[in-house]
């Protein structure tokens, strides 16, 4: 009796998830990006952190960015905001902030209505610290009496 009961809600649970999956729309709209990958190389600290990202709607309905995250606040996206049309190309732009040194390896979450609904761009590279200014010294003799001319 308990392995009929058992098979009986393990049949059941079976259904109900095969229930839940979802079916892809094959004309629905497909987010393709030229580049998953930005490589600042090696920067200085202080120069220019930005970098954009390009996409391409190869899908047959509109394509919409429901969300762009970056994986820490040292890390800016701004994106298209309006429907992207079969066809038509949209950005991701990206701001890092150099003037954090060291290693830049941070990802960028990109959710959309696509088939492929999730898409991570990663940005890498290194920030160098600045060179000092070279600031002239005050040669003074501290020995010296001032004059009044």
């Amino acid at each position: 009796m308990k392995k009929v009961v058992f098979t009986l809600i393990l049949l059941v649970a079976m259904i109900g998830l095969n229930a839940q999956t979802v079916p892809s729309n094959p004309n629905g709209p497909e987010i393709k990006f030229d580049k998953t990958v930005h490589n600042y190389g090696e920067i200085m600290q202080g120069a220019n952190g930005d970098c954009e990202f390009s996409f391409t709607n190869t899908g047959k309905e509109p394509l919409i960015l429901s969300n762009v995250a970056a994986s820490c606040g040292c890390t800016t996206p701004n994106w298209t905001r309006e429907p992207i049309m079969p066809g038509k190309k949209g950005t991701i732009k990206v701001h890092y902030d150099t003037n954090r040194l060291g290693i830049i390896s941070k990802t960028i979450t990109v959710v959309s209505n696509g088939k492929t609904d999730r898409v991570v761009l990663r940005i890498e590279g290194k920030v160098n610290q600045k060179p000092a200014e070279n600031v002239p010294q005050n040669n003074v003799n501290p020995n010296a009496v001032p004059t009044n001319r």
